[in-house]
């Protein structure tokens, strides 16, 4: 089967993978010239009742959970139709910043409903990549033929809307989900025909095998990388160099050689840590200067080039200088290097969770639970009622309990049932005091605002509806 693109955009009711949920999802697949091919979807995810969406994540969308209520599907319903209709194999799946965002709210959906949490991504030469991280190495290697916006500041800014605007491109109704994806579309054709050796040669490197072979820890040679990491100033875009092994597999310390490691050389091992894993808010303090190092994954489509890609004006339009690149490549020393990857190997693990829906990443379904998990998720409710089955992950029995209490409630027990009650009483009692304040607090900003205001009164309205009982 020849490959095919699937474009797709989530609308969520906050920031949080873990804990928030998808509202609306679009999509539009496409041939490998970025053809249409068949009908766009469209359509809304039911909020359960125990998520209480972000206020500020509704503003921007405009979508209430009363109407996903009213129009939407079930999460079991909607992994279904991912997993046998959208992601199908021969897939790239591909989006708007979704290898951060939006491929995180999918694993984590699909985990809490009995699938695999990534095949969908990888298996039956199934792919993803990201549209952003093109727009980023273009602007910055390639920008000819297209036109590039502003911020308010004159800075660079990659926004979706504003590069729709700024080329004249359909992009009726920012941040809803089907908008944003035929922007997207547009977007990535406009590369394919102005640049179109970099869009093939980014294309290539959602294969972790391709990105591997431009940052190579066994030859390291600098390379040039684009990432939101790296700031304004350059047109998010520098010179690095693979200098250690990430802490996980399939990752590589990177250093940004715009910065000489002179700098940083004498300091000790303990400080380079405390460096490298500040706070955001001593990082905001006067007279902090970060350690120039990142952590690069293979398998996150990176946007990087062999230095060769970038030419003398290029170096020019990001104010990047040769010679001062050559010098500190020059100054990277062994005893630094180590330092770096020694302060890597004592970071503090993974910040795990106390609650099981976000305990994703805590470790991979085995094969005996996979046979289990299946039969969960093909399980009509009375199924479920007398359905017991022994998990060898401990995670996935509480995870069962919430799954049969949001999608089929009659198949819970009376003592699951208790437990439900208990779970959403505590839970509601723990966010509610402060969710009121914010929503007072906005309704007393945006009481001009009708239609803003409107979205507030829904919220709280959701609030009273859901709020369980003694």
């Amino acid at each position: 089967m020849a490959q095919t693109f699937f474009f797709y955009d989530l609308e969520t009711s906050g920031l949080s993978s873990r804990y928030q949920r998808v509202m609306q999802f679009a999509g539009q697949r496409t041939d490998q010239n970025l053809n249409p091919i068949g009908d766009p979807v469209d359509f809304l995810v039911r909020l359960p009742e125990d998520i209480l969406p972000e206020p500020q994540a509704t503003m921007i969308t405009g979508t209430t959970p009363q109407k996903t209520i009213e129009e939407g599907i079930s999460e079991p319903e909607f992994c279904k139709m991912l997993i046998n209709e959208i992601f199908t194999p021969n897939t790239i799946a591909v989006g708007f910043n979704n290898v951060r965002f939006d491929d995180e709210f999918l694993r984590h959906t699909l985990w809490r409903n009995f699938y695999d949490p990534y095949e969908w991504a990888w298996s039956d030469g199934r792919s993803r990549w990201d549209i952003l991280d093109l727009v980023r190495m273009t602007r910055a290697l390639r920008p000819q033929g297209i036109k590039w916006p502003v911020d308010d500041e004159g800075g660079p800014t990659n926004r979706l809307e504003l590069l729709s605007k700024e080329n004249n491109l359909t992009h009726l109704h920012a941040h809803d989900a089907l908008s944003d994806v035929e922007a997207t579309i547009q977007i990535a054709k406009l590369i394919k025909q102005k640049q179109p050796k970099l869009f093939d040669f980014l294309l290539q490197l959602r294969d972790k095998k391709q990105a591997a072979k431009v940052v190579n820890l066994e030859d390291p040679k600098p390379f040039v990388y684009s990432s939101g990491r790296f700031g304004k100033a350059n047109d998010f875009t520098t010179i690095a160099l693979p200098i250690a092994p990430g802490m996980t597999p399939g990752t590589v310390l990177v250093y940004d050689l715009r910065f000489d490691p002179k700098d940083f050389s004498k300091l000790s091992q303990k400080d380079i840590r405390a460096k490298l894993f500040a706070s955001w808010e001593d990082r905001k303090k006067d007279g902090f200067q970060p350690i120039p190092v990142k952590e690069l994954a293979y398998n996150k489509c990176p946007a990087v080039a062999p230095l060769g890609g970038m030419d003398d004006k290029a170096c020019e339009r990001l104010a990047l200088s040769r010679k001062s690149i050559e010098q500190n490549f020059k100054n990277l020393g062994k005893d630094f290097t180590d330092k770096v990857s020694a302060a890597f190997a004592e970071r503090e693990p993974y910040a795990g969770s106390d609650d099981v829906e976000g305990k994703l990443y805590d470790g991979f379904i085995n094969d005996r639970d996979k046979v289990r998990i299946q039969v969960v998720r093909n399980a009509s409710e009375k199924d479920l009622v007398d359905f017991h089955p022994e998990f060898a992950d401990e995670r996935l029995d509480e995870l069962l309990l919430r799954y049969k209490a949001r999608n089929y409630p009659r198949a819970l027990s009376a003592d699951e049932q208790s437990i439900w009650q208990e779970y959403r009483h505590k839970k509601f009692t723990a966010q509610a005091p402060k969710y009121i304040q914010s929503l007072s607090d906005l309704m007393k900003i945006n009481q001009a605002d009708e239609e803003k205001a409107f979205l507030l009164q829904e919220l709280q309205l959701w609030l009273e509806a859901t709020a369980p009982g003694e």
